[in-house]
């Protein structure tokens, strides 16, 4: 692993080497619009007739189609400008109605919970009175085994005493 890592770093080294001693491709977009801006002794003028020198006059056809192309530029970045704004007009009305109907979903949610939770709570009462009514039942059964039991044991005393 050591050996590896090592390699590797060398290698990246060795890469960072070569493009610290290369020059960067000169590919500048200002370059089109002021040529000669490469190079730190030259004298230039945009949209002139040359360099400078003395002071001459704006080429008029020259600053008229480099505007016009810029206008008909800003015209097609309007209209993309005013259709993205419709698309997202669209997107944030729908989004605004699915957040309503998210409000409303839950809102019922809301509201089945508090019914279940209602149901537990009858279900509760429920089991407790038929608790109680058991033990009701119970005491009952057991009053009538000792009612019996007396009026058994009262019928035994006058079946003997006629006998």
């Amino acid at each position: 692993g050591g050996i590896a890592i090592t390699i590797g770093l060398l290698t990246e080294a060795i890469i960072f080497l070569f493009l610290g001693i290369l020059p960067p491709e000169k590919d500048y977009y200002w370059d089109k619009l002021y040529p000669g801006l490469g190079n730190y002794h030259s004298k230039i003028a945009p949209i002139t007739a040359g360099e400078v020198g003395e002071i001459r006059a704006l080429d008029g056809e020259k600053v008229e189609g480099q505007l016009g192309g810029m206008l008909g530029e800003l015209q097609t970045m309007s209209k993309s400008l005013s259709s993205l704004k419709a698309l997202q007009e669209v997107d944030f009305s729908k989004t605004k109605d699915q957040i309503s109907a998210m409000n409303n979903f839950y809102d019922r949610i809301n509201e089945a919970m508090t019914n279940v939770a209602d149901a537990i709570s009858e279900t509760e009462r429920y089991k407790q009175q038929v608790d109680s009514l058991n033990t009701n039942i119970d005491n009952l059964n057991n009053n009538l085994n000792s009612l019996n039991n007396v009026y058994g044991n009262v019928l035994t005393a006058f079946g003997t005493r006629n006998a």
